[in-house]
């Protein structure tokens, strides 16, 4: 019996421990509980050339409503496959607020900010 509430016991430590620590994503991409606001980052400035220049799968930035993202290490993960690359290096912002993304893309493209596009 004692085994058993022992055995009980430390099954419930391992899950206890699974569910608290974060899980690591194959991506690199980062939690929000870990990403830093927007407003604690240091605001960069890129050229539209400059973001035209990264316009491949591994080296892909997009730009939405004047913001530039890194969205290289999400290019795999895109659950629409390489339709995220069809404006890899260009302004995405149509594609991106399109009918096919769910509410959490809007959270989660904070992650991948990187700068604003100049003006």
């Amino acid at each position: 019996m004692v085994l058993l509430v022992a055995l009980a016991l430390l099954l419930g430590l391992f899950l206890a421990v699974l569910l608290l620590n974060p899980r690591h994503r194959k991506s690199g991409h980062k939690g929000k509980a870990q990403t830093v606001s927007n407003k604690d980052k240091a605001s960069k400035s890129y050229s539209k050339t400059e973001v035209s220049l990264h316009n491949k799968r591994t080296d892909c930035w997009i730009i939405i409503k004047k913001k530039v993202y890194d969205v290289t290490s999400y290019v795999e993960e895109h659950p629409g496959g390489d339709a995220i690359l069809a404006h890899a290096g260009d302004d995405s912002t149509e594609g991106f607020f399109g009918p096919q993304h769910a509410t959490r893309v809007f959270d989660m493209i904070e992650d991948f900010y990187i700068g604003d596009l100049e003006q």
